[in-house]
């Protein structure tokens, strides 16, 4: 696997909070908590994350050391109230499941927002500054924004593949020239490398941005290496702080890491790459882009259409510009050259495609099961990502594409997604334009946002190197967290009482009835091996007729996933909530559910009852 990241925004259209604002809705929330309301704390503390986020959030906080420790000091206190309802609510042995749970997502709703303060809007203002410098302009604050958010994104995604990356910025609106004294000497040996390695620039045409790519590529290393590398890189261009910093200055951002599956690990290689070809003419469209998965027929579309690619440039990616420059330049329109040549390709894909000519738009286009993107609907701006993980950092409010659905479904050519995302109406549905792979128009409307129920909080890797270590460290935490008030006492015999939101009607019905031929228990890692276990338990429980199988959540959306599912029951088993194979399996299994219209899944996951995977419902939740 691979991991995209976009950011495309317009000017903040939100007035800039003052200190005063934001030091107030800290108050109220310490008021609130010293009356022992989690749930009014939790939505005081919420309110102020949100006053921070975006450009006019970092406004406030960039540079202002002083309101960086009155929040601190606040948020110790905050704190320190959730540390002592989670004692609370651990010592409480007379509550229902119900009542445990709504303490439960209170209390997390509490910790996330505290969290969401301190580790993501202090750290984003202090991450900026470190890009931006001292005396940003408005401008250049809001670029090295964008700029940051990609690189936060990319560090959450190395988990998909790190042996290289590139992160390709936009510029245009500076009114800045080639010629320009203060650019001419900064241009030097920049626009020389045919490879489009680290440092490149393009100056674009008259009307269109600029190009900048900052990459890394090492077969060895650990995660956050790149990043940092590619971080350093951006903090040394001058020419790139010189044109943000000019008023009127924009720009968008597309970013890559990788798992290496064809061409070489190398800076070439490394994505985003451009249509650039050996013999390129003057005034063809210049173009960008970044791919997950394989193009399976790349070879033969670079002959097709005698592609002119430079030797040491062997990626199937770099195809995609390149064609959609040659339709481009041919007098089709952005849309239909990108929409064109995306349908040409076989095999499981996930693409970003940018446009000097048009550089607040983004094209994306995802086929096939094996790739994901996410378009996030944050504050003025779409926030591209392969997983929502990836963009949870600034929203929780996603349109997930989906490369298997059929637009029309007695029409195969329809199954493929395309969406066009317009910057200037960047954070808003008006601004998603969806169609399918034949151009048949997707219409997008409230009920096609899903709502991710993890955070920043739930993937952090905090001390540790690795996410296994973690979730080895934390292992016993989730799971007394998950018996949290499902263990009763009687007669001095301890008992498990599970009430409608964690074991539906529905479900104890059909296991009474023995309507269930199959119970998949699905997991990855450490919780697939959990899942044996519950197994081989469940098989002592249920009739000898029901077939009981633990195995790995890849395995059965490989190979054991039939159209109808009504004689199955899925328990998904996750102590993060954001295993990605996890998560997909579970959406495969749910769309295999809607087509039959019977079957039924259970998410039983090992953590807290929001800890669920982002495309399902809370814990115990039933798809019907």
């Amino acid at each position: 696997m691979c991991g995209i990241i976009g950011v495309v925004s317009r000017p903040s259209g939100r007035a800039v909070p003052t200190s005063a604002e934001v030091l107030a809705g800290l108050d109220d929330a310490i008021r609130t908590s010293r009356d022992g309301d989690v749930a009014l704390t939790a939505n005081h503390v919420g309110r102020v994350d949100l006053l921070l986020r975006g450009d006019a959030g970092l406004a406030v906080l960039m540079d202002n050391r002083r309101l960086a420790l009155d929040i601190t000091s606040r948020l110790d206190e905050l704190d320190a109230f959730a540390q002592r309802s989670e004692a609370e609510l651990e010592a409480a042995s007379s509550l229902s499941v119900a009542e445990v749970e709504r303490r439960s997502l209170d209390l997390a709703r509490l910790k996330d927002a505290n969290w969401a303060i301190r580790n993501d809007r202090l750290r984003n203002a202090v991450a900026v500054f470190d890009l931006a410098g001292t005396g940003a302009t408005d401008s250049a604050r809001n670029a090295y924004f964008s700029i940051q958010q990609a690189f936060a994104a990319l560090d959450r995604m190395e988990v998909r593949g790190r042996d290289s990356a590139g992160v390709h910025v936009m510029v245009w609106g500076h009114g800045l020239e080639a010629t320009d004294s203060r650019v001419a000497p900064l241009l030097v040996g920049r626009q020389d490398d045919a490879l489009f390695t680290s440092r490149s620039v393009r100056v674009g045409a008259p009307g269109c941005a600029w190009s900048f790519v900052y990459k890394a590529a090492a077969e060895i290393g650990e995660l956050g290496d790149n990043t940092r590398a590619m971080r350093s890189a951006v903090v040394a261009d001058d020419l790139l702080r010189l044109l943000v910093s000019q008023h009127g200055a924009r720009v968008s951002v597309l970013g890559h890491t990788r798992w290496a599956s064809v061409g070489i690990i190398s800076e070439p290689n490394a994505h985003p790459v451009n249509s650039e070809e050996l013999e390129s003419t003057f005034g063809t469209p210049y173009l960008v882009a970044a791919l997950n998965g394989d193009v399976d027929n790349h070879a033969d579309i670079k002959v097709r259409n005698g592609l002119r690619i430079a030797d040491p440039i062997t990626t199937d990616a770099k195809v995609i510009p390149t064609v959609v420059a040659r339709r481009r330049a041919s007098g089709e329109s952005l849309g239909e050259a990108f929409r064109n040549t995306v349908r040409e390709f076989d095999g499981s894909v996930a693409i970003a495609t940018a446009s000097a000519e048009s550089a607040s738009t983004m094209l994306l286009a995802l086929r096939g099961s094996g790739q994901g993107l996410c378009v996030g609907l944050a504050e003025d701006r779409f926030i591209v990502a392969s997983e929502p993980y990836g963009l949870v950092e600034e929203t929780l409010r996603y349109v997930r594409m989906d490369g298997e659905a059929l637009a029309d479904v007695n029409n195969p050519a329809t199954r493929g997604q395309v969406v066009v995302l317009d910057g200037e109406l960047a954070g808003t549905l008006e601004g998603c334009s969806m169609m399918a792979y034949d151009g048949t128009v997707i219409a997008l409307d409230e009920g096609s946002v899903t709502v991710a129920e993890v955070t920043t909080r739930d993937i952090d890797r905090g001390e540790h190197k690795h996410f296994l270590s973690k979730e080895i460290a934390e292992a016993p935490q989730s799971f007394r967290k998950t018996l949290r008030g499902k263990i009763a006492e009687r007669d001095g015999r301890l008992v498990a009482s599970l009430d409608e939101s964690v074991l539906p009607k529905q479900i104890r019905e059909k296991l009474a009835q023995h309507k269930f031929a199959r119970i998949r228990v699905i997991g990855q890692g450490t919780a697939a091996i959990a899942g044996r276990s519950l197994a081989q338990l469940l098989r002592t429980l249920v009739d000898h007729s029901v077939q009981v199988d633990a195995l790995p959540a890849t395995e059965l959306s490989g190979f054991q996933l039939d159209l109808d599912m009504s004689d199955t029951l899925v328990v998904a088993i996750s102590q993060s909530g954001t295993t990605t194979d996890t998560n997909r399996t579970v959406d495969l299994a749910a769309v295999a559910e809607l087509r039959s219209l019977r079957s039924s899944i259970v998410a039983a996951v090992n953590s807290q009852p929001k800890r669920t995977a982002s495309s399902i419902p809370r814990t115990g939740a039933t798809w019907r």
